[in-house]
C-alpha cells in the first residue's frame, strides 16, 4: 500500500531523515520506534505532505505522492493524527468532527461515520456542543482520533497517541487503534512506549540517526538484544 524509497528530509543542513526506506502493506499495523530526534515524526510529516522531502520516493497505492499537497494526500486516503492532538479548541466537538470530513461529498457516508464515532466515543456525543478546549486530555485524544476517522482514511498515521495520557487511558487508546486496524484501516504509528507498540505491531522499524537500523515483526524486535538493552530497559 505504501512504499518509501531513499527518503531524505532536511531542516536547514540537518538530515532529519537520511535515505530511509520502508513499506506498509494493506491491513497492517506498522510501528516506528527510536529515540527522540531520529526522524520518526519527520517521516510521518513527509508522507502526509506537511514536509516536502529533499529526495526519495513516497508511493501510495501505486502513485508517487512526495510532491503532492497535503490536501491532495488527504483526499487520496492518508490521514494524519498528529502528536499533541491539535484539535481546534474554540470550535465545538461537532465542528471539529465536521472539519475532519471537509473534503468528502458523500453526505450519507459522512453521517454514517459520525454515528460510528459517537457509538465508539459516547462522551463526544454527550459533549458535541461543547468547545473542544474544555475537554479533558483523554477526551481530546478521542476527538483527535474521531476527527481523523471522519476523513474516511485508508491509511492513518498516528504520532505519539499515548503522549500525556494517564496509564488507563493509554491502554484504552491502544485498544482503539487495534480495533481500527482490525476493521481494515492500515496504520503507521510512531510511539515512545516501545514495549506496548511492539506487542501490538505486525511489523516494526527501529530508526537511529534518520536511518532504519532494524526491521522485523513486532515480536522479533521485542526479542532483539539491542532493543531490549537500549529501549526496553533490559
Amino acid at each position: 500500500m505504501l512504499e518509501i524509497e531513499g527518503l531524505v528530509c532536511l531542516y536547514g543542513k540537518v538530515r532529519a531523515v537520511d535515505e530511509l526506506s520502508l513499506r506498509v502493506k494493506k491491513g497492517e499495523l506498522v510501528s516506528l520506534i527510536g529515540a527522540n530526534g531520529t526522524g520518526k515524526t519527520s517521516t510521518l510529516r513527509a508522507i502526509s505532505g506537511l514536509l516536502r522531502p529533499a529526495a526519495g520516493r513516497i508511493v501510495f497505492q501505486g502513485e508517487e505522492i512526495q510532491n503532492a499537497s497535503a490536501r491532495s494526500i488527504l483526499s487520496r486516503g492518508i490521514a494524519h493524527c498528529p502528536e499533541g492532538r491539535h484539535i481546534f479548541p474554540y470550535l465545538s466537538v461537532q465542528e471539529n468532527l465536521d472539519m475532519g470530513a471537509y473534503l468528502r461529498r458523500n453526505v450519507e457516508g459522512v453521517a454514517g461515520d459520525l454515528r460510528k464515532i459517537f457509538d465508539r466515543f459516547p462522551v463526544l456525543e454527550e459533549r458535541r456542543r461543547k468547545m473542544a478546549g474544555t475537554l479533558s486530555g483523554g477526551e481530546q485524544q478521542m476527538l483527535a482520533i474521531g476527527r481523523t476517522l471522519m476523513s474516511g482514511p485508508r491509511l492513518i498515521l498516528f504520532d505519539e497517541p499515548s503522549l500525556g495520557l494517564a496509564p488507563n487511558l493509554v491502554e484504552t487508546t491502544f485498544d482503539i487503534i487495534r480495533e481500527i486496524r482490525d476493521q481494515g484501516v492500515t496504520v503507521l504509528m510512531v510511539e515512545q512506549n516501545a514495549y506496548a507498540v511492539l506487542e501490538m505491531a505486525d511489523r516494526a522499524y527501529l530508526l537511529e540517526s534518520g536511518k532504519v537500523a532494524l526491521e522485523g515483526t513486532g515480536q522479533e524486535l521485542l526479542n532483539n538484544p539491542h532493543i531490549k538493552d537500549v529501549y526496553l530497559g533490559g
